[in-house]
């Protein structure tokens, strides 16, 4: 019983660095997203960090449509930033997680 409990911290313990190891490397994972005419992009790496946004010069002259352009490209890129980043940590814990009866249903 003990044997098997000392197995389950240690894999509980090995999966705490692999989370870890992987919420650095999402650091290094870009997501790119555009307005649908181009005129706005933004990258974000996987952890939901700003890296870069390039805006289009005729969207300067424009305030209240450059504002909407930021909501809805910052928004999608959010989005898809945080789905990479909930795949990438959603394998890494079911991976690891120790074979406990019903819990294999929280990661599906």
């Amino acid at each position: 019983m003990f044997g098997d409990m000392m197995g389950m911290m240690g894999k509980l313990k090995e999966t705490q660095e692999k989370i870890k190891v992987t919420k650095e490397r999402m650091h290094t994972i870009l997501v790119d997203e555009k307005s649908s005419d181009g005129k706005l992009k933004v990258t974000l790496n996987a952890n939901r960090v700003i890296k870069e946004i390039s805006i289009d010069d005729e969207l300067l002259a424009d305030k209240e449509q450059l504002e909407d352009y930021l909501i809805l490209v910052l928004n999608k890129a959010i989005e898809k930033a945080t789905n990479v980043n909930e795949a990438e940590l959603s394998a890494v814990a079911k991976d690891g997680m120790p074979n406990i009866p019903g819990m294999d249903s929280l990661f599906k």
